[in-house]
């Protein structure tokens, strides 16, 4: 994401932003290290028990759900007794394993984590290999931002729409991350097979991805993120005076089938032309992130955690720009869906008049 430098002072609740990041107040890698130290705040609201030890999985650094993570944990940090950190993971399956694996309500530690939709259907349902057997025990706390499903290319490919793809090369995102599930799922859906249709697959994360088309390895790569995304606006920039690049177009048919295949997960999107300098806006799949915990997280735990939130979104707003589209209309963006919100959250809801 575009590197920012943010000073953020909850005592004061004074935070400058620059651009989509900033840094989080309580931060460990997925091993445990602090990265950033916790700052203070007075005033706390009612406090949830303090044997209540919460970890919020969230992503790699430099990514919005590294520093959306981030700020929800200082907040509990700050306004409750909530014993919550946040830590740096490989984002949507590994956070989702880890909610499965390392919750241990014996000890009162439940894991929290920021998700894809299309990643968390899939560990729930146990349509992911590695769900087959023990599927993720999850429920959804909020809706979060959305994450559009961008498709780069360079003007001199020829590749118009997704269909074009046949034949050429292409990266579908890392292995295992929410780019490779979204891109496979979509290709599945148009009955494209990656190792039998294109005359290369390749699986490079963001950045490696944005290389090789710079250098001519590859054709187009597949990405998901929210607007804008850094290493794109770099690519643009590199390749301004080559014709710059083509993001493909997900057509109506495309999106519609998807959505039939998979109700709920994704709806259309447009990234606009103003984001990357492109010729024009280009429709696309737009997927809303989660924030979703352990399904067996306490009642009270669940809303006191809800309520910390929502009743500070100045805070997140301010520190992530994409938190603007985290507010009480979007939080219930899936109610009614195959994964169910938790109880306490609904309470939250219900308290407050989002939910009838």
């Amino acid at each position: 994401m575009i590197g920012v430098v943010v000073v953020l002072a909850i005592i004061a609740i004074l935070v400058a932003t620059i651009g989509q990041n900033v840094a989080p107040p309580t931060t460990q890698t997925r091993t445990g290290s602090t990265q950033t130290a916790q700052t203070q705040t007075s005033q706390p609201q009612q406090k949830a028990p303090a044997s209540y030890s919460v970890i919020i999985a969230t992503g790699g650094t430099g990514g919005v759900y590294y520093y959306y993570g981030g700020v929800v944990a200082g907040m509990l940090k700050n306004f409750t007794n909530i014993d919550a950190t946040s830590i740096q993971t490989a984002a949507s399956i590994d956070n989702l394993l880890l909610i499965r694996d390392k919750s241990d309500p014996t000890k009162g530690i439940y894991y929290c984590a920021t998700v894809l939709p299309d990643s968390a259907y899939l560990a729930y349902t146990g349509q992911d290999s590695r769900f087959k057997d023990r599927r993720a025990p999850i429920a959804i706390m909020w809706a979060m931002y959305p994450n559009y499903l961008h498709i780069v290319t360079r003007s001199d490919t020829g590749i118009k729409t997704v269909y074009d793809l046949k034949g050429k090369r292409v990266s579908t995102g890392a292995p295992g991350s929410g780019t490779e599930v979204e891109a496979l799922l979509l290709l599945q859906v148009l009955g494209i097979d990656p190792a039998k249709d294109f005359s290369k697959w390749e699986r490079l994360g963001a950045a490696e991805s944005a290389n090789a088309l710079k250098d001519g390895a590859i054709d187009a790569y597949f990405w998901s993120g929210g607007l804008p995304t850094s290493s794109i606006v770099e690519l643009a920039a590199a390749l301004k005076q080559r014709g710059g690049i083509v993001l493909v177009e997900v057509p109506d048919d495309a999106i519609n089938a998807f959505t039939q295949k998979f109700p709920g997960l994704a709806t259309k999107g447009v990234i606009p032309k103003n984001v990357y300098g492109t010729d024009k806006d280009v429709q696309t799949l737009s997927f809303w992130n989660m924030f979703v915990c352990h399904k067996d997280m306490p009642d009270e735990l669940a809303y006191q955690i809800t309520k910390t939130v929502f009743e500070h979104l100045d805070i997140l707003q301010k520190s992530v720009a994409a938190a603007k589209d985290t507010t009480l209309k979007n939080a219930l963006l899936y109610y009614g869906g195959t994964i169910p919100y938790h109880p306490g959250a609904l309470r939250y809801y219900k308290e407050v008049g989002a939910l009838k």
